[in-house]
């Protein structure tokens, strides 16, 4: 009989490539992991791994088993929902991940709305990078969490992972009122007029204001200085590739992530930056000019593949959406 953790494991592996990475990432050492699958091939009584340098590679049998493990996980997933449906009322832990500006603009109130009707239930917040909300769910570390993509960073299909719409957002360009002066001759450089284009209205952010189109706004600063977030995180890749869609690779002074601190930056004429709705909510500075892009980011709500029937993740999703505001409800493309 195949044993439950054991195929964990290998499903790690398959995703992590290393037996450190999954060492590390289950709090495990090296050597017991390596214990472990050996025990695995000996139940299977084939080969499941074989090494390439560094790396660890699954055979033919190993990337089947690992197939059939997804499976059997998400039952196990559907199992305990059943289980603690049948129990009845919601109490314990739920881990939640989320990035800084859904932690701070929505999660507060679903949390209020999760507290009156679950009293018994502990939601336990814990900022995380999308980037790395797959391994830390299918590892345990998290029950459900808030992830983002972009339309130049599409999100890639997670195995073993399930991801439900939530919201769209506005994207804008923020750039200093005064222009940057390190890009002459570029519209919204000083002395040179650059596209109209101020801060919208509070309740008006996601109607597209008329202007250039977003080529020609980003080509606008082609010379400027950017501010982008830490490299590795989807801000970051996401602000690259839409400069590089444009016809050019973003020369990056700064490395920020959150977002004020970028508005900050730019209202110090420190460069230029592309932001999300929610970024840029709050009182309008006038030092900062934004303009409308066509582009989007979307959040949705992921968890484990058969955990979306479990009362804590229902309930956590239902209090979420109800607590997207309006102009943010009505853009609810896939994420």
């Amino acid at each position: 009989m195949l044993d439950v953790r054991r195929l964990r494991l290998l499903r790690e592996l398959a995703r992590r490539g290393t037996i450190a990475a999954v060492a590390e990432a289950l709090s495990f050492s090296p050597s017991a992991v390596s214990q472990q699958l050996g025990v695995l091939e000996r139940e299977a009584g084939l080969p499941l791994l074989e090494r390439t340098g560094r790396r660890v590679r699954l055979t033919a049998a190993g990337q089947n088993l690992v197939r059939h493990a997804e499976a059997v996980l998400e039952r196990l997933e559907q199992a305990d929902a059943d289980l603690a449906e049948a129990r009845g009322g919601l109490a314990g832990a739920l881990r939640i991940g989320a990035f800084p500006t859904a932690t701070r603009a929505i999660v507060p109130a679903a949390l209020v709305a999760l507290a009156r009707r679950h009293p018994g239930l502990e939601p336990m917040v814990c900022e995380t990078d999308p980037a790395a909300v797959a391994h830390a769910l299918r590892a345990g570390d998290l029950d459900v969490a808030l992830v983002h993509s972009y339309d130049f960073v599409p999100a890639e299909r997670e195995p073993g992972l399930t991801t439900e719409p939530l919201y769209g957002e506005a994207m804008y360009l923020a750039e200093p009122a005064g222009g940057t002066p390190e890009a002459p001759g570029a519209p919204g450089a000083a002395g040179i007029p650059g596209p109209e284009a101020g801060r919208p209205p509070a309740g008006d952010l996601s109607q597209p204001p008329p202007g250039p189109d977003q080529g020609a706004v980003l080509r606008a600063h082609a010379r400027s200085p950017w501010i982008t977030a830490t490299p590795g995180t989807l801000c970051h890749t996401m602000t690259t590739r839409a400069c590089q869609a444009a016809g050019f690779t973003p020369r990056v002074r700064h490395h920020v992530d959150e977002f004020a601190t970028v508005l900050a930056l730019v209202a110090a004429g420190q460069g230029v930056a592309v932001v999300p709705q929610l970024g840029v909510a709050g009182p309008a500075d006038p030092a900062v000019r934004l303009t409308r892009l066509v582009m989007q980011r979307r959040t949705g709500l992921a968890f484990r593949s058969g955990a979306g029937t479990h009362p804590a993740v229902a309930a956590f999703g239902a209090a979420l959406r109800a607590a997207v505001p309006p102009d943010l409800a009505g853009s609810r493309a896939e994420a």
